[in-house]
């Protein structure tokens, strides 16, 4: 199955569905991983503060090795924590994670969160970019403020923005502001972890019915066809298979504005403005 791609705001180009390890212990990734990629995904998305790199390095080589793929078909997403945002250890922290993942260069790194010394780990991640070791910078939650923060202060526009967006929390103003800088938006969270009874909800179910598909699959496909790059989590194999069979139907306008009614303008998780969270996120320590 080809998965369609987006063009990034320098020339390269990634999967607009992917597979996210968010919350997936490292004994159980490597499998799913594995299987993932045997089902077609080929965009997969981690981070050091999942702690399961190595478990997806792993499945990668294996798939590579089996010859299920080739590493210039996959495009390996991974972050960085706050407690390595810093000049000298985002490029320390960069190293750590390219070696648990076994690669040669890194498709997509983030900045995990809007924290700590985002500036110098972004003079660091622009001298990374450049000397080939990642194809594309970006950032991880972060507000419009945030982001032009960043970018009048350095040369290059992140690439891509990952943030919670789903039915309940649509953020299409931000979205317009990425637009209008040629930022690619990045969805967590797509189904809200199952908050708000999101899988039973009138609007989606009746919308689904009408395709013949699951209200997951409904919520894949409006985040596709509002041009989001999304990255579904699941560790059931029949559910990689439902979450990547999304490309045979499509969302019409009556669709759209009816989730569009949907949209309650707040987080289902927490604010990235609340100082509390952000002591709890920057409190966080990953282990050696």
């Amino acid at each position: 199955m080809q998965i369609p791609k987006v063009t990034l705001n320098n020339g390269v180009e990634m999967p607009i569905l992917g597979y996210g390890v968010f919350q997936i212990p490292p004994e159980q990734t490597e499998e799913c991983v594995y299987e993932a990629i045997k089902v077609g995904y080929r965009l997969i998305d981690t981070a050091a503060a999942y702690m399961n790199e190595e478990a997806v390095g792993r499945a990668v080589k294996r798939a590579i090795e089996e010859g299920i793929t080739t590493r210039e078909e996959l495009f390996i997403t991974t972050k960085l924590w706050i407690q390595d945002a810093g000049y000298e250890s985002a490029k320390r922290a960069f190293e750590k994670s390219l070696k648990k993942l076994q690669l040669e260069y890194i498709d997509l790194y983030l900045i995990h969160q809007p924290f700590g010394d985002v500036h110098c780990a972004w003079r660091a991640m622009e001298e990374l970019y450049k000397s080939g070791l990642v194809r594309a910078i970006g950032v991880s939650n972060f507000y419009p403020d945030r982001l032009m923060d960043l970018m009048v202060h350095h040369e290059i526009v992140p690439a891509v923005n990952q943030i919670e967006i789903h039915p309940f929390y649509q953020r299409q103003e931000e979205i317009e502001f990425m637009r209008n800088y040629n930022i690619q938006p990045e969805a967590w969270g797509p189904f809200a972890e199952g908050r708000n009874n999101i899988f039973e909800n009138e609007v989606l179910k009746s919308i689904a019915q009408k395709h013949g598909k699951t209200v997951a699959q409904v919520i894949l496909r409006w985040c596709i066809q509002n041009g989001i790059v999304v990255i579904p989590k699941t560790v059931r194999k029949e559910r990689m298979i439902e979450n990547i069979s999304v490309f045979d139907f499509e969302l019409d306008q009556e669709d759209m504005e009816k989730i569009s009614s949907l949209d309650t303008g707040k987080s289902l998780f927490f604010s990235h403005r609340d100082p509390e969270q952000v002591k709890r996120l920057s409190s966080f320590k990953l282990p050696e």
